[in-house]
């Protein structure tokens, strides 16, 4: 426990890895937000909060992350990684990452509510294979994925992908930014598995 405990003070001391945890998902919004453009004609609709507001949230809102982080990427990645190897290691966790959200997709309120998890998943699991590559190049430091994850969580709605409620959450219907979003993401989740091929990580 102590072992696990102490990758959360695990500081990367590169400010790259900072600039990528903080500023990965964001890039993928503007550049989606960008192809809309090309495709469309127009700008998609973007969000209302400030780049400060949603700095502050970011930085809020990362020990929250540690929940999670503990059990994704502390205990469960190294143990995956063991039995499958990293790259599909991740692919695996990604999986169960967006099935232990599904839930979220019933409830009325709840920002995910009926939307199309089909598109969701295949977001999180590339998603996730990045934050393992994150996780892999940092030496297995959880702060920079808990800053990854907390980046994620309040940069989403810069681009909103929502579609109004569809009452069928096991459709592929999504916005058009969420369909771009989602093949960004894949497309990027192609090059970190080709880079973690043959990597590992040992359980700590």
């Amino acid at each position: 426990m102590k072992a696990l405990l102490s990758q959360m003070l695990r500081v990367p001391s590169h400010f790259v890895w900072y600039l990528f945890a903080i500023g990965y998902f964001l890039v993928v919004k503007i550049m989606a937000a960008l192809i809309y453009r090309v495709i469309a004609g127009e700008w998609p609709v973007f969000g209302h909060e400030s780049f400060v507001v949603i700095a502050a949230a970011v930085i809020f809102s990362t020990p929250f992350q540690a929940g999670e982080e503990l059990g994704w990427r502390g205990f469960a990645l190294p143990r995956l990684s063991n039995q499958f190897g990293l790259p599909l290691a991740s692919i695996i966790l990604g999986l169960i990452w967006a099935v232990w959200h599904l839930p979220f997709f019933f409830f009325e309120g709840a920002d995910k509510f009926g939307q199309s998890f089909p598109v969701y998943l295949v977001s999180v699991v590339a998603l996730c294979v990045a934050i393992a590559w994150l996780y892999w190049r940092t030496r297995g430091s959880l702060l920079l994925v808990m800053f990854m994850h907390s980046a994620v969580n309040n940069t989403t709605e810069i681009v909103p992908s929502r579609l109004p409620v569809t009452h069928n959450v096991w459709s592929i219907q999504a916005s058009p930014v969420a369909w771009i979003s989602t093949a960004l993401l894949s497309f990027l989740a192609i090059y970190f598995l080709i880079q973690m091929r043959g990597a590992g990580i040992g359980t700590t």
